[in-house]
């Protein structure tokens, strides 16, 4: 009798100290945070999509890391004919950088040089006449290459850089792996083989690569001057400039076709927005015209500054466990220029919300369009109160364990 006795005093003393202990347990654990639910964003768009050409392959692009915002025809890798020289010029800068505004170093003019000249002259090639103790600086070569599209400069600039063009064949084909140019090959600096080959997509990030070195601008901008000037070396490369276009590249072969490397600019509202591109293979220089005009009037009527996603525009929706339900909203307008032809991408993180007054920062979102990314507040459109009592007492299995990591840590 004595065991069964003092058996239920411990039994009893248990029960107490369990009652006594799942109140406060209960009532004052910390809540757990609502469930965040993303929604997909959808709003009405005027957007006018990027205007490309069935004939050979296009594409452009908004940064040398893109994306990629639009392509058309062929995917597989084309020849790109003169395309090629701006990877030399670029790959040569890479290896001899120089001053923006500068004229860079010597390059010298030897004997093998003139052979180049004659050579590629003899062969109907375009070419800039050099002879042997020419003294041309770097700019000036540069400006043969880009400006006047001189397949013997192209060979002397890749030359003097790595010491022989086989080994700059070497050097460009390290350099386009490093720049993520993955569907491109040279075997040569001119671009005459039709084994240079790329993507329309590759080379509208090659377009902004170049534009990105300022001394590719500088040459294509500035005046030709010097002893380029007296050989006759004139801009073939400007085109439609009068509608924002800055030609990188014009040139043609016959298994190339005609290619255009170009970087255009829309301006909104005194705010600019810059696309890179390129088209490849193009039948004759009347579709060319008419696909770059094509191109800029969807560009005029595309770009547009303002928000990317109107304020209070619901991008999640926010339940607690005891059944309060809020919706998060854009809290502050997210502004950029950019080219509107599809919806934008939303992603929502929260820390986490267990409570909330309206107008409350709940969350961030990360809108993006195009190659805009603006980062902007998430507020929650109505107030989530704390559950009542009986919820409390009621959902021990959530609560208790919050409580004893709330009072011992882990």
């Amino acid at each position: 009798m004595r065991v069964l006795r003092g058996f239920g005093i411990f039994v009893g003393v248990l029960v107490i100290l369990a009652v006594g202990l799942y109140g406060p347990a209960t009532l004052l654990a910390p809540l757990p945070p609502a469930t965040m639910t993303a929604h997909t964003v959808q709003l009405d768009s005027d957007g006018t999509p990027p205007a490309l050409p069935d004939d050979g392959a296009s594409a452009i692009a908004e940064s040398s890391e893109g994306p990629v915002i639009a392509r058309a025809g062929d995917d597989a890798p084309l020849p790109m004919a003169g395309i090629a020289k701006v990877i030399t010029a670029l790959v040569v800068l890479d290896e001899k950088p120089m001053e923006d505004d500068g004229d860079g170093e010597t390059v010298p003019i030897t004997s093998r040089d003139f052979v180049r000249f004659t050579d590629y002259r003899d062969a109907g090639a375009r070419v800039v006449t050099v002879y042997t103790d020419d003294t041309w600086s770097q700019r000036a070569v540069l400006q043969a290459v880009l400006l006047g599209s001189s397949n013997n400069l192209a060979d002397t600039l890749a030359a003097w850089a790595f010491g022989s063009v086989d080994a700059y064949v070497d050097a460009a084909t390290t350099w386009l792996a490093e720049n993520g140019l993955d569907e491109t090959t040279v075997v040569d600096a001119t671009g005459l083989s039709p084994d240079d080959v790329s993507t329309a997509s590759d080379l509208s990030l090659l377009a902004a690569l170049a534009m990105d070195n300022p001394v590719i601008p500088g040459v294509l901008s500035g005046e030709v001057t010097g002893i380029a000037e007296t050989r006759g070396v004139e801009n073939t490369t400007a085109y439609m400039s009068d509608r924002g276009v800055t030609g990188i590249s014009r040139s043609f072969t016959t298994q190339a076709g005609i290619c255009l490397l170009f970087a255009a600019t829309v301006t909104v509202d005194d705010s600019d927005y810059v696309f890179y591109g390129a088209l490849i293979r193009m039948p004759d220089w009347d579709s060319l015209d008419d696909a770059m005009t094509a191109l800029m009037d969807s560009a005029e009527a595309g770009v547009h500054s303002g928000p990317v996603l109107p304020e209070d525009t619901p991008v999640a929706t926010f339940t607690t466990p005891w059944g309060e339900r809020a919706k998060g909203v854009i809290g502050s307008s997210a502004t950029a220029t950019r080219w509107v032809a599809g919806e934008p991408t939303v992603h929502v993180e929260t820390d986490g919300v267990t409570l909330a007054t309206r107008g409350d920062i709940v969350a961030t979102a990360t809108v993006s369009h195009g190659a805009s990314t603006v980062e902007v507040p998430v507020k929650i459109d109505g107030t989530m109160h704390a559950p009542d009592v009986w919820w409390r007492i009621g959902h021990p299995i959530e609560l208790i364990p919050a409580f004893v990591t709330q009072l011992f840590g882990g």
